[in-house]
């Protein structure tokens, strides 16, 4: 399997990282030189990646093509290549419809979109696709877990959950603000704060079987310290949370 990145950005930079040291059988993978840094830097690390002379390059000499340019140039450089007919190609391309990517394709391919998250370069995390695609979902299993949405509607979705990454950040962020203002050392809160989340996340990861209100309720006794801030959040938290996910929807879905 001759795997290929149009785009050389953070993305494509896990991804390889996660495909390179996973077991899937891969003879070469070849990348864009559009960013030389991050190509060489890919090329140095492992023996099984080139980088290409040009984009076509990249995409006459794959089996599975992954389009990873960022949207704002998304047309412009695929819309410059020339595609196989019945070719695979997988779109990370954030928020780009599918009827725009196939257009700026042109031919009839056999075409998945997905949205691999960072954590693919450690093997870890979870990459929605659509539509349902045996062999590319083998792939982001390799480097993770694949979710084969049934529905375009599903998709975009988990397109939107994948939203609140920066969300986790903040929350963790302005916790540690609040602790520091109190007279904490920063880096004393970070080492508790970072550590509980996790083990928090681990917990619904492991419980998958168990409803999170369920969990929450578990983790929250009753008249406690936990009931008291998820009842205050409650109270305005959840308006502002479900408001912003549904601009996102909207944004997503165009």
């Amino acid at each position: 399997m001759r795997i290929g990145f149009v785009g050389t950005g953070a993305i494509t930079e896990a991804m390889v990282t996660g495909i390179a040291g996973s077991d899937l059988d891969v003879a070469e993978i070849l990348v864009s030189p559009r960013n030389r840094e991050t190509a060489a830097r890919l090329a140095g690390r492992f023996p099984s990646v080139r980088i290409a002379k040009n984009n076509q390059e990249v995409v006459d000499k794959t089996d599975i093509l992954f389009l990873a340019v960022r949207p704002q140039i998304a047309e412009e450089v695929i819309g410059g290549l020339a595609f196989r007919q019945g070719q695979t190609i997988v779109s990370v391309i954030a928020a780009t419809d599918r009827s725009k990517l196939m257009t700026w394709i042109g031919e009839e391919v056999e075409l998945t979109q997905a949205i691999p998250l960072p954590f693919v370069a450690d093997r870890q995390g979870v990459t929605a696709i659509y539509p349902p695609n045996a062999r590319i979902a083998a792939i982001f299993a390799a480097i993770g877990r694949a979710v084969e949405c049934e529905t375009k509607d599903e998709y975009d979705l988990l397109a939107v959950a994948s939203s609140l990454m920066g969300t986790y950040f903040g929350i963790l962020d302005r916790t540690t603000d609040w602790l520091a203002e109190k007279g904490m050392a920063r880096e004393k809160a970070r080492s508790y704060l970072a550590p509980l989340f996790a083990s928090l996340a681990q917990t619904a990861v492991r419980a998958d079987q168990t409803p999170l209100d369920i969990l929450r309720r578990e983790f929250s006794t009753p008249g406690g310290l936990n009931e008291q801030v998820f009842e205050d959040f409650d109270h305005g938290g959840t308006r502002v949370l479900t408001d912003a996910l549904e601009r996102v929807l909207r944004r997503v879905q165009g």
